[in-house]
């Protein structure tokens, strides 16, 4: 008795929120005439059915908050039909108790502001932020030190691109092909998201028409385990360097990421880095 209620609960939201979604839309927005007979605002059940490919009967006893199963390419069709956003699509499958398909991933390159100023307030920490093609479209004064991310023209400032086809990040990565045999792992996590992507597509033919490391071992479809947090580094400068580092998610809808480093703690050479910062900044 007490897993029923719950149950009966979320049937009643659900069928209370298909009907708010339902009376926001215009038949104009659908492609279907206005007319002058209508009674309520919004779309009509029977209209709504037709969009989503059910009989009314159907969606009607969905709305009405009975005890039926859904399918989540009905939600899926439903979804268009009401043009729900990402966020009440995740509400939707989550009041019918389904899985959320994941939706094609796609390229977005404007950063909040917010971020902009998180960024400036990690002086002696590298941070920049990714999408989900890996492009880096911001970062601090420290990791623009340690990648050199300004020097790069716009359309090559690519995280993926600068490690197979940048000679600079290949004497950086210090050992090399061990850290991006697993960089490009990671980077394959991310593609099969967005395999649809013309913008990842175009990196990935570049990649393998410029760098035979790149093309060699992307036909290998090799898939390492998680990354472990760790990134060896040479700067002439100041020697070997060990950084921890971490992803966090700035916006999970447009798969902007925000990657962060840290020099190991205790380490001389950790000192002698930050050392190394302040001196260029000065």
């Amino acid at each position: 008795m007490s897993a029923s209620r719950p149950l009966e609960r979320t049937r009643m939201e659900l069928a209370e929120f298909l009907r708010s979604r339902r009376e926001r839309i215009t038949p104009e927005e659908v492609g279907l005439p206005a007319g002058s007979r209508r009674r309520t605002p919004g779309l009509r059940r029977e209209e709504v059915a037709a969009l989503a490919g059910v009989g009314l009967s159907w969606y009607t006893w969905l709305e009405q908050g009975r005890d039926i199963s859904v399918s989540a390419t009905f939600l899926d069709n439903l979804s268009r039909a009401l043009k729900l956003d990402a966020t009440e699509r995740r509400h939707l499958f989550l009041l019918a108790h389904q899985r959320l398909p994941r939706e094609p991933g796609k390229t977005w390159c404007i950063v909040p502001a917010l971020v902009y100023r998180l960024l400036a307030d990690l002086p002696m920490r590298p941070a920049y932020v990714l999408n989900l093609r890996w492009d880096v479209l911001a970062w601090n004064n420290a990791a623009d030190r340690l990648f050199g991310f300004s020097a790069q023209p716009g359309e090559r400032r690519n995280l993926l691109w600068m490690l197979f086809a940048d000679p600079v990040m290949r004497t950086l990565f210090a050992p090399w092909e061990e850290q991006a045999r697993q960089i490009l792992s990671s980077f394959r996590r991310d593609f099969v998201r967005a395999t649809q992507d013309p913008n990842i597509a175009a990196l990935v033919r570049d990649l393998e028409r410029i760098d035979p490391d790149f093309n060699g071992w992307w036909q290998q479809q090799d898939i390492h385990g998680p990354c472990q947090g760790i990134r060896h580094f040479h700067l002439e400068e100041v020697g070997d360097l060990v950084f921890e580092h971490t992803t966090l998610t700035i916006d999970e809808d447009r798969h902007l990421r925000l990657v962060y480093y840290a020099a190991q703690e205790g380490k001389p050479e950790s000192w002698l880095f930050e050392q190394w910062l302040q001196r260029e900044s000065e």
